[in-house]
Parts: structure tokens; C-alpha cells; sequence
């Protein structure tokens, strides 16, 4: 795809991203408030380097994909590491290389903040994106745990 643009998100990209944010949390079978929406979209426009920056693809003005990422402290490294949360391209554009080319970006986010560690979960179904994982990334043998 020649005309993909990989950017930061822009103040005046709300409108297109709560559509790409909604549409990724609905695959998910999850909604978030309102307030989320905001508390989120202000972090991600925000300064504190504790908070989620944002990555959206661009095809002729239009938005078409997003991630969201974190650096934070690790108990076994030095450095920061990565952490890729979400990740969401338009159905209509899977595969033309906009999800490969939002990770790529974050890993040179990451790269460019002494960061070389990043990494990402995924639900076991969702078969789609793991096909595009198994590319840029490694399978872990970790299993997820959480409070219940």
C-alpha cells in the first residue's frame, strides 16, 4: 500500500479514532463509558511518559488503523520495555500491510526510546492477527492470569 501514512495521533483525529477504538473493542465483545473515551483519547494526547501513545495509518485522509503502546519499568532488565496493547486495522484493508506496518512503527518507537523489548497479547481465536504475529514476532509459552 504506497499511499499508507504511519503517524501520531493528532488532536483533531478523535472523531475517526473513537470509530476505530469502538470497532476494535466491539471485535472484542466489550464497550467502554464515555468517560474512558475521554480519559484515554487526552492520554494519548498527553505528555506523562507513564501513559499510552498513539500510532493511526492514513490512507488519503482517512484513518484506518491504530495501536496503542506503553513503556514501562521491568523487575529484569535495565531498560524500559514495550508494551503493544491494542492494534486495529479496517476489515476492508486487512492484509495490504497496515497492521505490519503500525508494529513496525512501535518497534522503532520502542528503538528509539532504548526500548528493544516489546510485546503484545493476543486472544487464542483470533486466528487473523496471529497469522500476522507469527511474522513479526515470537510465540511465548506464557499464559495470562488476572484477578478475578
Amino acid at each position: 500500500m504506497t499511499d499508507l501514512i504511519i503517524r501520531a495521533l493528532r488532536p483533531e483525529d478523535r472523531p475517526q479514532w473513537a470509530a476505530l477504538w469502538r470497532a476494535y473493542l466491539e471485535y472484542y465483545e466489550t464497550t467502554v463509558p464515555d468517560a474512558i473515551y475521554d480519559g484515554t483519547y487526552a492520554r494519548l494526547l498527553g505528555e506523562d511518559p507513564q501513559d499510552f501513545s498513539a500510532l493511526v495509518a492514513e490512507v488519503d485522509g482517512r484513518l484506518v488503523g491504530l495501536t496503542h503502546y506503553l513503556f514501562h519499568r521491568h523487575g529484569w532488565k535495565i531498560e524500559n520495555v514495550c508494551y503493544l496493547q491494542d492494534l486495529y486495522a479496517v476489515p476492508d484493508l486487512r492484509g495490504q500491510g497496515i497492521g505490519r506496518a503500525l508494529i513496525e512503527a512501535v518497534y522503532a518507537a520502542a528503538d528509539a526510546n532504548g526500548s528493544p523489548s516489546v510485546y503484545w497479547l493476543t486472544q487464542d481465536f483470533n486466528a487473523t492477527a496471529r497469522k500476522l504475529y507469527d511474522r513479526v514476532g515470537v510465540l511465548t509459552p506464557f499464559i495470562k492470569y488476572q484477578r478475578p
